[in-house]
């Protein structure tokens, strides 16, 4: 297990859950929910200071795809949008190291998330502030259990042009198979 602060990211159409875990990999915990914007960057800025400011080495986007594992809309969007943060990554001088970013299966993470809340007494009227936190920490230790598991990398790194699989690890569709 690669030790070091990951961030997560579960991008929606209007709000992107933010999580990170600890230097050791062992806890996932909720940041922020940070405003989508459909023009401009203040967005991907945002991440990118957050990049900075707990010292990720990498960051894990959720790759939404249909329970079938076939490819929707979302997933395109997920896919544009870790694209632009890896070239705004690449850009800034906010963090001092290359900052791999990752597209990770998130197959059901926001019903695990609902389900999270409302079983620690919270509606879904209630949680629409924290819901997209909650996505990103279960986005989170999802991929940090197959890491785990697997002994390697989760998912597939994101190029800013392309998105290449990792040929060790399994494509970001693949789940754990523990």
């Amino acid at each position: 297990m690669r030790a070091g602060v990951r961030l997560a990211i579960d991008v929606g159409k209007a709000r992107i859950g933010v999580a990170r875990c600890d230097p050791h990999a062992m806890l996932a915990t909720p940041v922020e929910t940070v405003a989508r914007v459909s023009n401009g960057d203040t967005d991907i800025a945002r991440l990118v200071e957050l990049v900075g400011d707990v010292e990720a080495f990498e960051v894990v986007v959720g790759l939404p795809l249909g329970l079938g594992g076939h490819r929707t809309p979302s997933t395109d969007d997920a896919e544009e949008f870790a694209k632009r943060l890896v070239r705004a990554l690449g850009a800034t001088a906010a963090t001092e190291r290359p900052v791999a970013v990752r597209l990770v299966d998130e197959r059901l993470s926001t019903v695990a998330a609902q389900s999270n809340l409302r079983a620690a007494g919270r509606n879904t009227k209630q949680s629409r502030n924290v819901i997209d936190q909650a996505a990103a920490v279960v986005i989170l230790e999802h991929a940090l259990e197959m890491e785990r598991g697997l002994g390697r990398p989760p998912g597939t790194v994101v190029e800013s042009q392309t998105i290449e699989h990792n040929q060790d690890a399994p494509p970001a569709e693949e789940s754990d198979p523990a």
